[in-house]
């Protein structure tokens, strides 16, 4: 039975491809708003036709049809997503709100499929191929795709996060027909609060709290966005200062430094105890 692995690498690439790739997430979110339109709008529009949709959408604007072919179907696909989690809840009797679809504004990521975009021959670099002029961007990363086929390559995404733009390769893995001896042994895993786990040898993995650690820090930083928020800007329907967006980054990143000190301690006990 096969399954997935997503790879990420942060991209390093000019100010003017990191433009391309924002008009890239911005035409992303154009279609999926113009799908879900149709939808409401009309009676029996299923997915097909909203994937078909997308061919209608790139002969009336340029910069619909900009975008790879494959990137404006999974662009579809989310819309499909939101209405089909919908449907899913009212069928299954969901008690409160069923997460009626609604219109996005902002997002950040753009999906392609299997074509637009083109790996070079050492497999460090990325060049997207479509007319957003994204081009050529460098992968910094500790994985080696040459471990892959190209064919197993299922999706790419360029993501935009608080600390810079990276690329996500979503490959698919057939593993190997080994045949294994079962050992008879068992072993129970209690998840708490105290530890992070403990299993029935009486081993106990400490939880690191990563966010109580953060949380001085991450006040701190609020408290300097709160104070830089106007609420006379709001009022106007005018912009927040660039100081504001700036403390705004600077908590965005905060989250992300937890965020990934608890992906990578979640790995990491898993791999390196091996209490059996």
């Amino acid at each position: 039975m096969s399954s997935t692995t997503i790879l990420e690498f942060k991209v390093k690439g000019k100010k003017e491809q990191f433009v391309a790739i924002e008009e890239a997430i911005r035409t992303v979110l154009f279609i999926r708003n113009k799908c879900l339109r149709l939808w409401m709008d009309g009676e029996g529009v299923g997915q097909y036709d909203l994937s078909a949709y997308c061919k209608v959408l790139a002969a009336e604007y340029k910069f619909a049809g900009e975008l790879n072919s494959t990137a404006r179907q999974a662009a579809a696909e989310r819309a499909w997503s939101a209405i089909k989690r919908f449907f899913d809840n009212c069928k299954a009797k969901v008690p409160g709100k069923k997460g009626y679809p609604q219109f996005q504004k902002h997002g950040r990521s753009v999906e392609y499929k299997v074509s637009g975009w083109k790996l070079s021959e050492n497999r460090k670099a990325i060049t997207f191929t479509d007319k957003k002029g994204i081009g050529k961007l460098k992968l910094i990363g500790t994985y080696d795709l040459n471990f892959y086929q190209i064919d197993q390559i299922k999706r790419v995404r360029l993501v935009r996060r608080a600390d810079g733009y990276y690329c996500q390769f979503v490959i698919q893995i057939d593993p190997p027909n080994v045949e294994m001896e079962p050992t008879s042994r068992a072993i129970g895993l209690d998840v708490g609060l105290a530890s992070f786990y403990t299993d029935s040898t009486g081993y106990a993995e400490l939880n690191p709290k990563f966010y109580r650690e953060g949380e001085k820090r991450l006040r701190k930083l609020q408290r300097r966005l709160s104070r830089k928020y106007s609420k006379e800007r709001k009022q106007n329907k005018q912009k927040q200062s660039s100081n504001y967006h700036k403390a705004r980054n600077r908590v965005a990143r905060q989250h992300l430094k937890i965020s990934r000190q608890r992906e990578e301690h979640a790995v990491l006990s898993g791999t390196l105890r091996n209490p059996v």
